[in-house]
This record gives structure tokens, sequence and C-alpha cells, in this order.
């Protein structure tokens, strides 16, 4: 590799076209290969996030691809993140902590502004490209390679101009892109020529061809196609990666999975015991961090699914409710839908509960929200004893513990601060009251041992022929999935191009497409 370390970015025809688990796999191909790599995306929008050792906020998908990469995540590697609080609103995390809300106008900017405010705007994305290209050079200077990953497609021509996570950055760090695309949504050789066709003649310079993702079936019969799709633009097509199901991997964004009766993909092993064990996750608005579920989703016989009904919680051993962005927002959720309600017969029944941070809140006495909602004092469920105030200031920290007799490892992002002022016996920063469980923890089921030790108090609870893998590793999980995203890349893409690709930089002579962005 050169003293400088090469890199490359991968872009998408669309959002969930598979940036992220490719970033991660060429990460997993490169490091088994003795390359130094680390991953980057310049500017994130994500409710599922992370707590870097120095205490720093990024996108989840970011420490997952370090995971990949084998290298401690840091604020580096994410230099903004966009934390959706509504439709039209966010908050701006950069390089790892809080420092404002703003509107998608306001970050963005928008049409139709006068002067000045097209000055700001201008001014806020060259300041923010600055902080972005600078982390990305210090990671360059640092590994081998990098390997940075886009946003959404790079054809969103109303945001180029804004744009630091696409083409902006690769064209400010001169890096080669690779474009994604989802074959199983259908279209994907008009998504690769139209994306392409889409962008500025020296935005194409910088697209060096396509990798196709999600293929189902027999490869020789698309080859026509990626042929035809060379001859259109003069680009190759750097892999054809099939279909992989159960990945398991950490996703960027919760909303999706929101939808009623979404089955969290899990390993396909029967139960140890007699039982099997159902879990029901509310899926509140502004779900975050729903990733803290998927180490119950990995144990042989637990079946996890998120609701949106009432009835739907007649079946199920465990209730979590999940962290969200908006806690007021959720408990009203809860209440109008008449989960809150099944909730508190559940309870009230002895059935197992557990709130993880925005759930852990609501399901106290009282929530004082001057920051988040501006809603003032607010009751909970008061199903623990616990109080919360919102502080303008974020809790983020890497808390190590105990609880059940077994050592627990977490992370916290929260602006709740709790008051515990009972309860049966504490349980991490939280507490237990009858069978109803609340923490800020997030990530502390990723511990193997006390994860067994609170499914076997569930399954006491439910009364459940139910009990634990004695086995069952997490991180050995973890890493057979990210080893079988390296696979992916190593057996099914042009690694060799790829190589040539992250050493060399941008090819000379890429073909334009007409039209090409005004």
């Amino acid at each position: 590799m050169a003293e400088r370390g090469g890199g490359l970015l991968v872009a998408g025809t669309t959002s969930d076209a598979g940036k992220s688990v490719v970033t991660a796999g060429i990460c997993r191909w490169l490091v088994r290969e003795g390359v130094k790599v680390a991953p980057f995306k310049a500017q994130n929008m994500s409710l599922n996030s992370f707590v870097t050792r120095e205490g720093a906020e990024i996108g989840r998908a970011q420490a997952m691809q370090a995971a990949a990469a084998r290298v401690e995540p840091s604020a580096l590697m994410n230099p903004v993140l966009l934390k959706p609080g509504s439709d039209r609103s966010s908050q701006v995390v950069l390089l790892g902590k809080p420092v404002g809300e703003l509107s998608a106008r306001g970050y963005f900017g928008g049409s139709g502004g006068s002067s000045p405010g097209k000055t700001r705007h201008a001014g806020r994305r060259e300041q923010l490209l600055d902080t972005v290209t600078d982390c990305l050079e210090e990671l360059r200077r640092t590994h081998d390679a990098v390997i940075c990953e886009g946003a959404g497609s790079p054809a969103e021509i109303n945001l180029r101009r804004t744009d630091i996570v696409n083409m902006g950055i690769a064209r400010a760090a001169k890096l080669p892109v690779v474009v994604v695309g989802d074959i199983d949504r259908g279209g994907v050789f008009a998504s690769f020529f139209g994306t392409t066709a889409l962008l500025s003649g020296e935005d194409q310079a910088h697209i060096a061809g396509y990798l196709v993702n999600k293929f189902r079936g027999d490869v020789t019969l698309l080859e026509p196609g990626l042929e035809m799709l060379r001859d259109l633009t003069g680009r190759p097509t750097l892999g054809v990666l099939p279909f992989a199901h159960g990945l398991g991997i950490d996703e960027e964004d919760g909303l999706r999975v929101s939808l009623r009766g979404a089955v969290r993909e899990s390993v396909v092993a029967p139960p140890h015991g007699a039982d099997v064990l159902r879990v029901a996750v509310c899926a509140v608005p502004l779900m975050s961090n729903f990733t803290d579920v998927d180490a119950l989703a990995a144990e042989p016989g637990v079946v996890v699914r998120f609701v949106d009904r009432a009835e739907e919680l007649a079946d199920a051993d465990l209730v979590v409710v999940p962290g969200t962005r908006g806690t007021v927002r959720a408990l009203e959720w809860l209440r109008e839908r008449g989960l809150a309600a099944a909730i508190a017969r559940r309870a009230a029944e002895g059935r197992p509960v557990l709130g993880i941070c925005g759930g852990f809140q609501l399901l106290g006495e009282r929530i004082e929200d001057d920051v988040e909602s501006k809603a003032g004092t607010v009751e909970g469920l008061g199903l623990l004893p616990v109080r919360v105030r919102f502080a303008h200031e974020k809790t983020l920290a890497r808390p190590v513990g105990e609880a059940l007799g077994e050592r627990v490892e977490g992370y916290e992002i929260h602006h709740g601060v709790a008051e515990v002022l009972g309860g049966d016996e504490p349980f991490l920063d939280g507490c237990r009251s009858g069978s109803v469980w609340g923490t800020h923890w997030h990530g502390s089921l990723e511990s193997d041992g006390f994860r067994r030790a609170f499914l076997r108090r569930v399954a006491e609870a439910a009364g459940r022929a139910f009990v634990p893998a004695p086995d069952t590793s997490f991180a050995a999980l973890r890493e057979e999935q990210l080893d079988r995203l390296g696979d992916l890349i190593e057996e099914h893409a042009d690694t060799d191009a790829l190589l040539r690709l992250i050493e060399g930089g941008v090819p000379g002579g890429l073909r334009f497409i007409p039209p090409g962005a005004p």
C-alpha cells in the first residue's frame, strides 16, 4: 500500500441498497489480507448509535464496520451524525458530541432563500466539509486504506449543493466511487445508468464501476445486461453479490422495522429446552437502538417480533419497550393504542416487561421534559419507582457493572436523568419492581452470562420450560456474520479491480454520460 492510505467510496443507487454491508465486507476482506483498514462515513442519519471508548457518539453501522476492520471505533469514522427528532428536524452530533437541533431546511438550506441565507448555507457546508475531510485524512495517515460509505444516493440533485457525504467528499478527497444497486428491488440497470447520467461531468469522473447486490438465481442470465451496461457507460460491474439470508448486521435505522409483526432475523436453531420464548418489542415512534434485542434474537428458541397492537402482547413472554428519541411522544403513542394499559395489566399479573433507555424512562412515575419534547411535567406509566428529569447535557458513557450475579458491559446515550426511589432490587443503573425491569444501558444483553441469567428469570416468571443454551456467544456469532460479509466480497467481487482502485485512485478517461446535472 502507498505511504498515504488509499481510499474508496461505496455509494448506492438508493437507501438500503447495501452500502453498509458492502463497506463492512470490503473492510473484513482487506483486514484478512493483512491490510490495516478503517471505515468512514462523513455524515450519517440514524437513530441507531453507539458510544466509543472516548465517549463519542457515532452511527452504529460505523461501529459494526470498525468491528469488521478489527479496529477500535472512533469519532473520526463518523464525524457528523444526524438523529431525527421528527420528520423535519434532527439533533446534530459533531465529532461525537451534540451541538444543537436543526430543521432539515436549516441544515441543508432551501430554495428561494436570500443571498445572505445562501451564503450561510454555503459557509456551513464548507465548514463541515473541512471537518470531514480532516477526519478522513487523519484516518488515511494512520491506515493503509479507508473504505468510505455514502448516504442515500449520489444523484439526489436537490441536495448536491450541500453534499458532504457522497460526491462532495469523493471530489474533495479524490476518491474513486463504486455504486451499489439492489437488484432484488428491480430496475438495477436503469438505476445504475440513471444515477451516473444525473451527475455532473466532474462527479461522473469519479464513478469507477458498479456492484450488483442481493442477486438470486443464475448469474449467467445477468451477464448480457452487464455487458450492455458497460457498453453504455464505459464502466465495469465489479461483482454480483448473492442474496444472503440472516446476516443479522446492525442497520442504520429502525423506522422500517416498525411495521406490525416484523420479525427480527435470528439464528435458525431449536430451543435448548422444551419451550420457545416469545419476545414482543413495542415499535414506538422514533425507535432508537433497536439492535438491543439482536442478542435475544441470537438465542436458540427465542422469537423476537415488533408489534404495535395491544392484542399482540397477549402471547408474549417478555415485552420490551425500547429506546426512543421521543420519550413523551412514545408514551402518548402507547396510550393511544392501548399498549400502555396492556403493559400495566401484564405488570399486575407478574408477567415480565423490560424498558431500555427511553422505554425505561416512560415506565417510571413522572417525566420532567423541557429539553426533548418541551412538554413539561408528564405522568409516566407508574410501573417503576423512578422519576426522570431531562438535562440539556447528554449522557454518553460506556459503563461496566454487575447484575443478576453476572458482569455486564453497556453504553448510555440519553438526556433523561433517572432518580430511582426504590424497587425490589437494583438493575444496572435502574431497578426491578415486581416483574418490571428498567435500565438506561444499551447493549447489556450482549453480555452472555447476564443475558442467560435474565432469560432464566423471564422464563420462570412466564411459566415457560425455556432453558438458555449454555454456549451461545453473541460476540462469536457477530464475528461469523462479519466473516460471511468478507466471504461475499472475496468470492463474488473482482477483488483485484477493487484493490487497484483503492491503491491507484480515480482512473482516468472515464466516459461522460449525458445529460449530466445542470
